[in-house]
């Protein structure tokens, strides 16, 4: 089990309710911990549509959770 801070941004900031939250998670991968997620504040966004950070650096959605780390899920964003 790891525990990490996990940001939303945009529209999952939104159906979350919170900007961050600390969690501690048994998922093997970013995917499983953004699936327990998921299913917990209900976000209407695939994890194939969204970015993934650690740590500040783009990651890939296979990549272990590390104890501490800060993970980012970041949805498309339009601009204008």
């Amino acid at each position: 089990m790891a525990a990490v801070t996990v940001l939303y941004f945009a529209s999952l900031r939104d159906a979350a309710g919170v900007a961050s939250e600390r969690i501690e998670s048994d998922a093997i991968d970013l995917q499983g911990l953004f699936a327990q997620l998921q299913s917990r504040h209900g976000f209407a966004w695939p994890a194939d549509r969204l970015r993934v950070a650690i740590d500040g650096e783009f990651a890939h959605w296979e990549d272990g959770l590390r104890e501490g780390s800060e993970i980012a899920f970041i949805p498309p964003v339009s601009g204008g």
